[in-house]
């Protein structure tokens, strides 16, 4: 996967239609919590329930996936759940771990993480979270490859420590993973003649 900058995230690059449903709610730059809730906008659900896929995302990689991970954007853990368990592409698989992280079940969400392996987001990923660990250095979390199982973990920690510093950078990882992820599933790709 070429780098992504979340830094970069530009809605528009989905189309009109995404970029006004991620307008509903921070333009893809929320951070969302670390455990799906209750606060789903009923506007966004209600285009999202009309939403085909395909439609929505023309020549994407995943188009399933992607709106798997716009129902996961607006904590819709039920919808976003029953697309990513109907589909077996490693892209679902990721967001049905990062679904369950967020649930919280961390055996499931590592049982799907060991399902998916290695993914090209992983890089990109762990890139992100680097940077925002120099802004944030009283996180206790280490970064090298990315290890989805130790954000588990540290995402467990977080939770426990309302407004603290391991909350923010969890949150803040966590909104790089959903652009990163939600970017490779979503984007157009070239298609060669």
């Amino acid at each position: 996967m070429e780098s992504f900058d979340p830094a970069e995230f530009n809605p528009a690059a989905y189309g009109p239609d995404v970029a006004q449903l991620l307008e509903f709610e921070g333009g893809g730059h929320r951070l969302q919590p670390l455990t799906c809730g209750e606060d789903i906008n009923q506007q966004a659900c209600a285009r999202l329930k009309a939403a085909d896929p395909g439609r929505l995302f023309p020549n994407s990689k995943d188009p399933v996936a992607a709106l798997g991970g716009l129902w996961l954007y607006f904590s819709g853990f039920e919808p976003a759940h029953e697309l990513v368990s109907n589909s077996q592409t490693s892209e679902c698989e990721l967001w049905h771990a990062i679904l369950h992280r967020r649930e919280p079940d961390s055996g499931n969400a590592a049982y799907w993480y060991r399902h998916v392996g290695t993914h090209p987001t992983f890089a990109p990923t762990a890139h992100a979270a680097s940077e925002i660990l120099k802004r944030i250095p009283n996180a206790e979390f280490r970064i090298g490859k990315w290890d989805p199982f130790a954000f588990i973990a540290f995402c467990e920690r977080a939770r426990s420590q309302p407004g603290s510093a391991q909350e923010r950078a969890a949150m803040e990882i966590q909104r790089a993973e959903w652009q990163i992820l939600f970017d490779y599933c979503a984007k157009p790709t070239v298609r060669n003649r």
